[in-house]
This record gives structure tokens, sequence and C-alpha cells, in this order.
């Protein structure tokens, strides 16, 4: 499957906030938004017009890339969300929260969900007890996450749970961090996701 390979910190400077695609470097003076607020290219600083399609676009490639999915599987959680009872831009987002690669960045288990969808895919949790090696596996309330016992001993995930021991967990989770499980308790509200994008432009778009 295709992957984007450019410097990850151009994409959050072109959307004018912070992703959270690189690890512990997001919350440092390194983070490029921070040193330089404004988009990348010979351009960057210009001020340009935006459009109400632009605004659109800029909603839906800042969520996107957020979550780290392609434009067919955003797509996809697009259509899945418009089938349930709720606002379609509110359920689209709960959708995306609920991939497995997110509740293990979630759960502090790793530094960023692009690290977090490599350790899914290399078989290091186990859902209710089984293994799960698929990134956009979606949870439930009352799943139980947990790092295999093998994986919890290796030196790579005591650094990755010592560097994200400090890094609050959303309240609709709860983690033990001396069992090194995870449970869902709810799905989240639109409230409880941190995610600066307004997602009915998002609705607008597809709705086109």
């Amino acid at each position: 499957m295709a992957r984007y390979t450019d410097s990850v910190c151009k994409l959050c400077r072109r959307e004018g906030q912070k992703l959270f695609l690189k690890g512990e470097r997001c919350y440092a003076d390194k983070c490029a938004v921070t040193r330089r607020a404004y988009a990348p290219g010979q351009h960057g600083q210009g001020r340009k017009k935006t459009s109400e399609y632009g605004l659109q676009l800029r909603a839906k490639q800042t969520a996107k890339r957020y979550y780290g999915v392609l434009e067919s599987q955003f797509l996809k959680y697009y259509e899945m969300a418009t089938k349930k009872e709720g606002k379609t831009g509110d359920e689209l987002l709960i959708l995306l929260e609920r991939r497995l690669d997110n509740i293990v960045y979630r759960l502090g288990w790793a530094s960023s969900r692009a690290e977090a969808r490599q350790l899914v895919v290399h078989g290091h949790f186990t859902v209710n007890g089984g293994r799960v090696d698929i990134p956009s596996f979606l949870v439930k309330p009352g799943d139980v996450v947990s790092i295999k016992d093998k994986s919890r001993k290796s030196d790579k995930f005591k650094s990755v749970l010592e560097a994200n021991a400090s890094r609050p967990v959303p309240k609709w989770l709860d983690v033990n961090r001396e069992t090194l499980e995870g449970k869902i308790l709810a799905l989240p509200t639109r409230e409880e996701i941190d995610l600066a994008v307004d997602e009915t432009l998002i609705v607008e778009l597809y709705s086109k």
C-alpha cells in the first residue's frame, strides 16, 4: 500500500498546526510548526485567499493526515459515518479514533500513530486475548487491548513506555501501566477528540 515518504513536518506546516506525526519531536522546541509557522515552499509566507472549497479541502487533509490514512480509506470511513444515526462529522472522527493504531497511540504505547501502526502490523498487541495485526481494526466499548508478553520485555517497548509515561490518556480509555492493558470504557464524544478541525467542512466537501 502506498505511503507518504517525504518529511512529515511539511504536512504539519501545510495545515498550520501540530498533527503529532513525529513523536517526541512534536513536543520539543525543534517542532517545525513552532520554528516555522507557515506553509512550506517558496510561496509559503505569502498571503493567499482561501476559497470555500479550499477550506473544505484543508479540513479533510488535516483529518486524513492526523490519523495517517489514505484517501480511499478516509472515504470509506465517511461512507460508514453517513449510515450512523448521529452527526456525520462526529461519527467520522469517532470511527477514526476507534482504529487500533490510534488506540495504541492514545494509550501511550507508541510515540506517534505511524509507530503505532508499525507495531500493530508486527503483531505486538492482542484484543480480548487474540492477536490482531490490522491497524484499521475497530475496537468497541468493553474491548481490552494488551501488549503481548514477549513484546513487553523488549528494550524497544521499555523505552517507548518510559518516554510516554506522563502523556495523558483520554477519559474514554483506561490503562493499567502495571499489567500493560488498556480498556475501552466508551466511545469518545466530539468534545473528547483533540483535533482542531471543523468536521462539517469535510461533510460539505463530500456532499457535493
